[in-house]
């Protein structure tokens, strides 16, 4: 972790996730890249509408007011450069998110300053970006937009939703579903019940919200965190002896066994959610903020 952002919860976003920059992009596709910079630079004083992370950044932010000292770290990443990058901060200032660092990487890739920035998640619209930083040990998602325009919601917990297999946990279980099926799958995972699964690669990022998460008091933490899996019992146990070894805390956990999860979700409240598997994704997201996590065998497959 770089020095300055220690003991911190760091996440990375990318400026169309964080804005609507899809008029700016459109530009750019029809006309080429001179184009979009003329476009940028006409337009940096008209602020843009919220994007699709905007109010998942928005409430982080807002964790930093009942703490003495901030604890939440939100990193900019943009393939702008700084100078057509300046409608971008010009909108942040508007808004008045506490975002002071960035990267403008001027048409390349970003992905590649979000471990030097000790980043715990990246958000961005852009799937190979995402599948890059997962490549390089980053917890990361491609934000899909929502089919219905979210609500605005009194202000309240921040509540998050991870699916388990190949997302908090390995593909480990997964694979052998794959491969052999339902039953297959639950006997294995009932011998393995007291075999710890292995870390899938939104693990650190659980254990840093974790850890956000026992700043605040017991009895009314402003963060809450959901596993929504398509597990069921007996195949449960190994799931939940797995976070108890890792000690790591979850609010509600939702055992489904293959139900759609949209509605669920909606039910929770989440105000994310992050799965591996298209369809289910596709599900989420008529309901909430939701984030295709590109790892595992299910992408493989679906390629």
């Amino acid at each position: 972790m770089p020095k300055g952002l220690e003991n911190k919860l760091v996440v990375a976003i990318s400026s169309r996730a964080l804005f609507d920059l899809d008029e700016s992009h459109r530009v750019y596709e029809a006309e080429g890249l001179a184009a979009y910079q003329k476009y940028q630079i006409e337009h940096e004083d008209e602020i843009l509408a919220h994007g699709e992370a905007f109010g998942i950044v928005e409430r982080l932010l807002q964790l930093n007011d009942y703490l003495d000292d901030a604890k939440v770290e939100v990193i900019l990443l943009s393939r702008n450069s700084a100078d057509t990058g300046l409608r971008v901060f010009n909108s942040i200032k508007h808004y008045g998110l506490n975002i002071s660092r960035a990267a403008f990487s001027g048409g390349e890739s970003p992905y590649r300053y979000v471990s030097a920035f000790g980043c715990h998640l990246f958000l961005s619209t852009n799937a190979e970006d995402v599948r890059r930083a997962l490549d390089s040990g980053v917890a990361a998602a491609t934000l899909l937009p929502r089919s219905k325009k979210a609500t605005q919601q009194s202000k309240r917990e921040l509540r998050f939703a991870f699916d388990g297999d190949a997302v908090i946990f390995s593909d480990e279980a997964e694979q052998v579903f794959k491969r052999d099926g339902l039953d297959a799958f639950t006997a294995s995972e009932v011998a393995a019940a007291n075999t710890p699964l292995s870390g899938g690669p939104f693990k650190a990022f659980l254990a840093a919200l974790n850890t956000l998460q026992s700043e605040f008091p017991d009895n009314a933490p402003p963060i809450r965190i959901a596993l929504v899996t398509a597990r069921s019992a007996p195949a449960h146990e190994r799931v939940i002896r797995t976070l108890r070894e890792w000690n790591i805390r979850i609010d509600e956990s939702l055992f489904l066994g293959g139900l759609e999860k949209g509605e669920f979700l909606a039910a929770y409240g989440a105000d994310v959610f992050f799965d591996d598997q298209p369809g289910h994704c596709e599900s989420a997201k008529e309901h909430v903020s939701t984030g295709h996590v590109p790892h595992g065998i299910a992408n493989l497959i679906e390629k």
